[in-house]
C-alpha cells in the first residue's frame, strides 16, 4: 500500500512481533505495531536506525591474515585483524576451494555447522535450515543437539514425563489459571520481558493481559527468585528471595513437610507415578543420612523454615500451579529443578486438573499459557546428514580445544571430532556461550571460520570470511508458528543494502559451484518455494480443520488469523482422565519420579530421582574472594543480542555500558553510587558496567542481563575482558551434568568494585578496519 506522499506500508513479522513497515523512497522510516496486537513489543523499533547504518555489512569481506596467509590457526588474528573487501565472484571461489580442501583432506566431519540462534521468523529464509540443507547437499557436517535455552529439560523430561515439547507447549492456559488457580508458585519467576517473543513470530502479545487478569481474579502469586522484578508488579507477589541455585533444596523441604504432615495425595502417587518411594527415602534421609526437612532447606536457601512449611501447607490446601522457569535449567545440575518440581506437583495430586499441576516456562515465550490453536506450517527440508558426529550445543569450546577427547552425554560416550572449518549463519556464539575469554582462544584454532551476517557484531569480527546477508525486511517470506494463531506474509519492504544477498541466494551460488545446485534448490526460486510452503501449510492446516485462503488472497491481505474456538488448555488432562488409554511415553507409561534408565547411566550427580547437588558456585558456601552471585538473565529491550546497536537497546545503557543492578547494602560497603562505572570480575574474566542501586535484587546478588555485544579492549589493557558489559566473560563453561551437558551460566560467583583503570573507548558499535582494496 502506497500513499500519495510516496510512503509505503508493508507487513512483516519477527520473533518479537508483527509490524507495519513504513518506507519512503525505498528507505525504512518507521515500524508501527500490527493492528491486531494491543500490546506490541518495542523491540522492533531498534532496527529503524541501523538497517542501513554504519555497522551494516554491505560487501563480502575477508580477514587480511587469512587472505594473505591462507587457512590455519589464526593465532589471535580473529577479532583483531582488518578486513578486505572482495567481489562476490572472488569470495565464492574462496569458500568453494576451502570447502573442497577440508572435505577432501579431512572429511565432512571436520566441518562444524554452527547456526545456533533465533534468525528469521520466516519459515523459508530460516538461516539454520538453509545452512543445514546446504551442508547436507555436499556431504554433511558435525552438528549440535539441544539448546542453550533449556537443554537440561530437553533431556530430562522425556525420562520423567515421556516427552518435552508437548509438555512445554501444552501449558495450562492463563484463562484456566485465572478461573481455577488459588496459588501460583513461580520458581524462577515469570518475567514479562521474555514473554515478548515466540520463535516463528508473534501476531498478538497476550502474556501481560493473562497475568493481570489472573491477579485481578484473586490468584495469589509467590515469586521464588533472587529478583523481585521476575514477576509483574501488579501481581503483588509474595517474594521468596532464595539463594540463586537453591530451588531444589526448597522443593525438598516442601516435599518433606507434605509427607510429614500427611498432606501428600497417596492415591495420585500410586495411580499415576512410579518410583515415589525412592524419592521419599531420599528426602527422609534414609538414603544418605541427611534429612531434607524445612530446617535443612533453610540452611540451603536462606528462607526461614517456618516460612517454607507455611508455603507447603498453602500449596496443599488449594488449587496450586507450580511454574518452573527455563532459567532454572541453566545452572549446575539444571536437570534437577524440573524433576523435583514434577515430584512435588505429583505429591499435591493436582496434575491434569484445571488450574493445578505444573507449567514449564510461563512467560518464557508469548505462546506459553496462551489459549489458541496454532497453524501447523511448512519447514524447509534439510535432507539427510550422513555424518554422525555431534556435540551437546553448549560444548563448542571443548570441541575446539579437545579434538579426539571423549565426552559423556545422556548415557553415551562420544568423541569430539577435529574441526577444521566452522560455518555459521543466523546466530552469534559470542552472545550465547559462556567464558568468552576461553572461547575466544579456542576460536583461533580452526583453519577457517565462515559466517553470514548483516552487521558487524562480535561473530562477524571474529570470522575469516563474512558473506553479507539480507535481513527479514529485505526479502519475502511466510511467518508461522505452531505456537501462534497468525500466518503472516512478510513482504519485502526495502532492497537489500549494498551487495547483500539472502542466505538462499548465497547457498545457491555455492551449491552451483560445488555441483549440488539441483539438490539444494530443486530448481526453485524464492517465489516458487513460498508457493510450495503455502500449499503444504494449507494441507496441514486442512487436516486440523483450518481453511486457509488462496495464496494470492493471503498475499494481498498479508495475514490470516485462526479464530477456531478451542477448549481451554489443561496440561496432562487426558492422562489424568485415562492413564492407561493415554499412557505417557515413559517405560512404565507413568510419571517416573524414579527412572531406572537414568539410574542405569551410573552418574552419581544424577542418580535417577530428584537430587540435591551443591552448586560449584553459589551463596550457600562462603567465598571471600568472590562473594557476589551474578544473575545473567534475558534482556527486555532486545532478543538475545539482536539489535543491541539499535536505538531502543542503546537508550537503556548508562554511559554507553550495560547496567548492573546491585542491592544498596552491597553498594554501600563498596562505595558504589548510582551510575558509578564498575568492574565485575572473577577468575575467568572481567567486564565494565554502570551501577543501578536498587532493592529489586536480594543482598549478595548482581543482575546483569545478557545481550551486550562482546567488546574486548585493545591488546595491552589489563584487568578487563569486555568493556561493554557482556556477562559471559564471567560465566562458567561447564555442563549442567553428564546427563544433558547444558549450559550452567547462572551458577557464577563474582566480585564488584569501582573501576579505577584507564579510560577505554568503546568499540562494540564500530566496524573493524576495512581496506577498500579489491582482490
Amino acid at each position: 500500500m502506497t500513499s500519495e506522499h510516496g510512503t509505503k506500508k508493508s507487513l512483516t513479522s519477527s520473533h518479537w512481533g508483527t509490524y507495519r513497515v513504513h518506507t519512503k523512497s525505498g528507505k525504512l522510516t518507521a515500524l508501527e505495531g500490527f493492528e491486531r496486537d494491543e500490546d506490541p513489543s518495542p523491540i522492533g523499533q531498534g532496527i529503524v536506525d541501523v538497517l542501513d547504518g554504519p555497522m551494516r555489512i554491505k560487501k563480502p569481506m575477508v580477514r587480511r591474515g587469512w587472505l594473505e596467509n591462507g587457512p590455519g590457526n589464526a593465532e589471535g588474528g580473529r577479532g583483531a585483524d582488518e578486513f578486505v573487501e572482495v567481489s562476490w565472484s572472488r569470495v565464492i571461489r574462496l569458500v568453494v576451494d576451502e570447502l573442497n580442501r577440508v572435505r577432501g583432506r579431512y572429511g565432512n566431519q571436520a566441518i562444524y555447522g554452527g547456526s545456533y540462534g533465533w534468525s528469521s521468523a520466516g519459515r523459508f529464509h530460516h538461516a539454520q535450515s538453509q545452512l543445514k540443507r546446504f551442508l547436507n547437499s555436499i556431504g554433511g557436517y558435525t552438528y549440535s543437539r539441544n539448546t542453550y535455552s533449556y537443554a537440561a529439560a530437553e533431556v530430562t523430561l522425556p525420562y520423567v514425563l515421556g516427552d518435552f515439547y508437548s509438555m512445554v507447549n501444552g501449558a495450562t492456559s492463563w484463562d484456566v489459571i485465572k478461573e481455577y488457580t488459588g496459588l501460583f508458585v513461580a520458581f524462577g519467576g515469570a518475567p514479562l520481558r521474555n514473554g515478548q517473543v515466540t520463535n516463528g513470530g508473534v501476531g498478538r502479545h497476550v502474556q501481560q493481559q493473562g497475568m493481570q487478569e489472573a491477579a485481578a481474579n484473586g490468584v495469589k502469586v509467590v515469586n521464588v527468585s533472587p529478583l523481585r522484578s521476575d514477576v509483574l508488579e501488579e501481581m503483588n507477589a509474595d517474594w521468596f528471595a532464595i539463594y540463586p541455585g537453591s530451588d531444589v533444596a526448597l522443593l525438598l523441604g516442601i516435599a518433606h513437610t507434605l509427607h510429614e504432615e500427611k498432606l501428600a495425595d497417596t492415591g495420585f502417587l500410586s495411580t499415576y507415578t512410579v518410583g515415589y518411594e525412592r524419592f521419599r527415602d531420599y528426602f527422609l534421609g534414609e538414603t544418605d543420612g541427611v534429612v531434607k526437612d524445612s530446617a535443612w532447606a533453610e540452611r540451603k536457601t536462606g528462607m526461614p523454615a517456618a516460612r517454607i512449611r507455611h508455603l507447603a501447607r498453602d500449596m496443599a490446601r488449594q488449587r496450586t500451579m507450580i511454574s518452573v522457569s527455563w532459567s532454572l535449567t541453566r545452572q549446575d545440575n539444571g536437570e534437577q529443578p524440573y524433576w523435583a518440581a514434577i515430584a512435588v506437583a505429583s505429591m499435591l495430586g493436582q496434575l491434569g486438573l484445571p488450574g493445578g499441576g505444573i507449567g514449564f516456562g510461563y512467560s518464557a515465550m508469548n505462546a506459553i499459557g496462551a489459549n489458541y490453536q496454532g497453524i501447523p506450517g511448512a519447514a524447509l527440508p534439510q535432507g539427510k546428514n550422513p555424518v554422525k558426529s555431534f556435540i551437546p550445543v553448549a560444548r563448542i569450546t571443548d570441541l575446539l580445544l579437545n579434538p579426539g577427547a571423549q565426552f559423556e552425554y545422556n548415557g553415551m560416550t562420544e568423541t569430539y571430532p577435529d574441526i577444521k572449518l566452522i560455518y555459521w549463519a543466523g546466530g552469534n556464539p559470542f552472545h550465547h556461550h559462556q567464558d568468552l575469554v576461553r572461547m575466544r582462544a579456542a576460536w583461533q584454532k580452526p583453519d577457517t571460520v565462515i559466517v553470514h551476517e548483516w552487521c558487524w557484531n562480535a561473530q562477524a569480527k571474529h570470522a575469516d570470511i563474512v558473506l553479507p546477508a539480507a535481513t527479514f525486511l529485505e526479502r519475502n517470506d511466510i511467518a508461522s508458528s505452531s505456537r501462534d494463531p497468525f500466518l503472516i506474509y512478510m513482504e519485502k519492504a526495502v532492497e537489500p543494502a549494498g551487495q547483500s544477498l539472502s542466505d538462499y541466494e548465497i547457498f545457491s551460488k555455492l551449491a552451483e559451484e560445488l555441483g549440488a545446485r539441483e539438490a539444494f534448490t530443486e530448481g526453485r526460486d524464492e517465489e516458487q518455494w513460498l508457493k510450495v510452503f503455502y500449499d503444504e501449510t494449507c494441507e496441514k492446516a486442512g487436516n486440523s480443520g483450518i481453511d486457509l485462503p488462496s495464496f494470492e488472497d493471503f498475499k494481498a491481505k498479508g495475514w490470516f488469523e485462526n479464530l477456531m474456538p478451542n477448549e481451554p488448555q489443561v496440561l496432562m488432562k487426558a492422562y489424568r482422565e485415562d492413564p492407561v488409554g493415554n499412557a505417557l511415553r515413559t517405560p512404565s507409561g507413568k510419571i517416573e519420579i524414579f527412572s531406572e534408565t537414568v539410574a542405569g547411566f551410573g552418574y552419581e550427580e544424577c542418580p535417577g530421582f530428584p537430587f540435591w547437588n551443591e552448586p560449584k558456585e553459589w551463596l550457600g558456601k562462603e567465598n571471600p574472594e568472590f562473594p557476589m552471585h551474578l544473575i545473567s538473565n534475558q534482556p527486555k529491550n532486545k532478543l538475545h543480542s539482536q539489535l543491541d546497536h539499535g536505538s531502543l537497546s542503546r537508550k537503556s545503557k548508562i554511559n554507553g555500558r550495560e547496567p548492573v543492578v546491585i542491592h544498596p547494602e552491597d553498594a554501600k560497603i563498596r562505595n558504589i553510587k548510582q551510575n558509578s562505572l564498575v568492574r565485575i570480575y572473577n577468575g575467568r574474566g572481567a567486564c565494565l558496567c554502570s551501577a543501578v542501586v536498587s532493592d529489586e535484587v536480594r543482598v549478595g546478588v548482581l543482575q546483569l542481563s545478557t545481550g551486550a555485544w562482546f567488546d574486548p579492549p585493545q591488546p595491552g589493557v589489563l584487568g578487563v575482558s569486555c568493556q561493554h558489559g557482556n556477562p559471559n566473560v564471567l560465566t562458567r563453561d561447564e555442563g549442567t551434568s553428564r546427563l544433558a551437558q547444558g549450559p550452567s551460566a547462572l551458577s557464577c560467583l563474582v566480585e564488584i568494585e569501582l573501576y579505577a583503570g584507564e579510560d577505554l573507548a568503546l568499540g562494540a558499535f564500530l566496524p573493524p578496519a576495512i581496506s577498500s582494496e579489491c582482490c
